[in-house]
């Protein structure tokens, strides 16, 4: 397939600055891949299309304050550095990004905090924009994360807003983020409330988490018009026995696998044998899911309303049809769905 056909005018006005007020309120539309047939819900009603020993599966990555607003030593220019990820512990190294990265050079010296109290030094010119810095600091690894998470904010994306706000600490983020290490949060998951989960519990429904920390690759875009010649950006992978286990014991009694998001997708299509079973994983993936694609392990699949031209709608479709996808989010358009992160939900059965 071509990029140019997960193309749509979407008027921003539709893209949600704000999440809503309760996470299971958002809208829900349900959409029947092999009908077509589509309904209009509310999150919490998700409870209506599983039953006993069904599970879902969620992604547990948890985002860290990876935005940074510096000054660049001499001039004082101001300077963005984005957080992609640590590389060395020991020498304090991390792969980020730099805007305006043209005022960057190897050598420069960048200033953080009121009383300038973390200094990094540019030591690498990775990409256009990207660099490697290493931070100056004397104390211990744990008190170098603490000062630099302190001066961080959390990077919800310029699309959405400018800059975060204080309720984005908390919304910005799943319930059931626990391994650190994303720049950007699995949307999917954020629909999900305790109370829900506790409805799920309650009607005998699994739930399991896999691990995959959302890295460059969430952010960018794709810019050759035939897919198969897009390379994603590697992420890391944690799919651990227990998890597997439980995975492959629902499909093998025939109950359903609901994926929670393309990050989820991805991850659990990264690691199956030649019989359609989840194997435990720790690694690396730069898996890229769009049409025609055939799925090995999920029954459902749950996704936002997602930007045009980006890869979560490319595998939206790929699970849920070319055509019965495009179709269901020209109805969202016309019924005033939210799009982006804190937008509604689809329901793919």
């Amino acid at each position: 397939m071509k990029l140019s056909q997960f193309n749509y005018p979407l008027n921003p006005e539709q893209i949600a600055k704000y999440p809503p007020k309760y996470r299971d309120e958002s809208r829900l539309l349900v959409l029947n891949r092999k009908t077509g047939e589509i309904e209009h819900k509310i999150f919490k009603d998700i409870l209506e299309y599983c039953t006993e020993e069904d599970i879902f599966i969620f992604n547990n990555t948890k985002v860290f304050p990876a935005r940074l607003y510096g000054n660049k030593e001499k001039t004082g220019a101001e300077i963005e550095v984005f957080l992609l990820r640590e590389l060395s512990k020991e020498q304090r190294l991390w792969d980020v990004l730099v805007d305006p990265a043209r005022k960057i050079r190897i050598g420069n010296k960048l200033y953080f905090g009121e009383n300038d109290n973390l200094v990094a030094e540019v030591i690498d010119n990775t990409t256009s924009r990207g660099r490697t810095l290493r931070f100056l600091f004397d104390g211990t690894h744990d008190e170098f994360r603490s000062t630099l998470f302190k001066l961080g904010e959390i990077p919800i994306p310029k699309w959405i807003r400018p800059k975060a706000e204080a309720l984005d600490t908390d919304r910005y983020q799943t319930i059931f983020a626990e391994h650190e290490g994303a720049v950007a949060v699995p949307a999917a998951g954020l629909h999900f409330s305790r109370e829900l989960l506790k409805r799920l519990e309650i009607n005998g429904v699994e739930t399991t988490c896999v691990t995959l920390h959302m890295g460059l690759g969430h952010f960018r875009t794709v810019d050759v018009e035939d897919l198969s010649k897009h390379k994603m950006d590697s992420e890391q992978v944690i799919i651990t026995e227990e998890s597997a286990d439980m995975i492959n014991k629902a499909k093998a009694s025939g109950k359903k696998v609901f994926a929670v998001g393309a990050t989820v997708m991805r991850a659990i299509e990264t690691s199956v044998t030649t019989h359609n079973q989840l194997k435990p994983y720790k690694g690396w993936t730069n898996k890229f899911i769009f049409p025609p694609y055939s799925f090995s392990i999920a029954d459902a699949f749950i996704s936002n309303f997602q930007l045009p031209q980006s890869t979560m709608l490319m595998t939206a479709a790929a699970f849920g049809g070319y055509d019965n996808v495009m179709k269901a989010y020209q109805t969202a358009q016309k019924e005033g769905y939210k799009f982006g992160t804190y937008g509604d939900a689809m329901l793919i059965i």
